[in-house]
């Protein structure tokens, strides 16, 4: 099943604020939102995280939901203990990319600013080679297809780049495709250009988002290791 997370109340089993997160799930599937983007006509209402003391559950008002494939963990501070990333809609306001910790909500992007509107992540890595990770997804796959990178700065996602012809997701489908590969030595961030024709490697180089073909696209396995890419 397809998980989620963002907050308001919270139920705790045993957890600590000094707790490290080892993995999260969503939970308390939902037909409360009707955009469908993901194909199986329900979201999430929770976030469960699992610690290293125990269990920590986040629950969102009923105006939100998680519409996602499942969290993401990646530390993005650089403590050496990793953050939960997801993908938070509000039903009048569209999604936004949210970044969960043990204690609730780090930080987030503004909502999109309409209803189905949603995003898809990519992933996190350092994509520039600075020491500091980055996270990437496609805002509006299905309809603008903007590649946006951004970097957690303490309590804020602040932009670091972004480049417009890109998506890694079609309306209705499971599965958001692509991810962030090694293609010549390089972090990547692996996509399909806008027309799903072509498989695309695009690399963060000088705070610029640098785009080239790697071949023709020709279905999903086209963009989990792209000649070039491991």
């Amino acid at each position: 099943m397809r998980g989620a997370a963002m907050v308001l109340a919270v139920v705790l089993a045993g957890t600590s604020a000094a707790a490290e997160i080892t993995g999260a799930r969503y939970a308390d599937p939902t037909g409360r939102y009707d955009h469908g983007a993901l194909g199986d006509g329900f979201e999430f209402g929770a976030l469960v995280l699992a610690t290293t003391a125990g269990r920590l559950r986040l629950t969102l008002p009923q105006a939100r939901v998680f519409e996602d494939t499942a969290p993401r963990l990646a530390d993005l501070d650089g403590d050496g203990a990793p953050e939960v990333i997801v993908v938070e809609t509000d039903m009048g306001r569209g999604a936004r990319l949210s970044v969960y910790g043990e204690a609730g909500l780090i930080a987030a992007t503004g909502y999109i600013g309409r209803t189905h509107r949603w995003l898809a992540p990519v992933g996190a890595a350092d994509l520039d080679g600075d020491g500091t990770v980055e996270i990437a997804y496609v805002e509006t796959p299905h309809l603008g297809r903007i590649l946006r990178v951004v970097r957690l700065e303490g309590d804020r996602l602040v932009p670091v780049a972004e480049a417009a012809g890109l998506t890694n997701h079609r309306y209705g489908e499971p599965a958001i495709e692509g991810g962030i590969r090694r293609c010549g030595g390089r972090p990547a961030i692996v996509t399909a250009d806008a027309g799903w024709e072509h498989v695309v490697a695009t690399e963060l180089v000088g705070g610029r988002l640098v785009s080239r073909r790697l071949g023709p696209y020709r279905g999903p396995d086209s963009l989990k290791t792209p000649a070039g890419c491991s």
